[in-house]
């Protein structure tokens, strides 16, 4: 593998079949995403921006 940017599609390839199987995609599927928190603004949030009508 070479230690600078490939300036041609060739040379991107080539970079790419240099590289080691454990960091090439495979054909397993990946886990579905899991259900996101809800969101919440805490008071220390808040209070971050009270005084936020004096700077606009």
């Amino acid at each position: 593998m070479r230690n600078r940017e490939a300036d041609t599609l060739d040379e991107l390839i080539d970079d790419c079949t240099a590289l080691p199987a454990e960091l090439r995609p495979t054909a397993k599927a990946l886990p579905a995403p899991g259900a996101a928190s809800p969101w919440q603004v805490t008071d220390a949030c808040a209070a971050q921006v009270d005084d936020l009508d004096a700077y606009v």
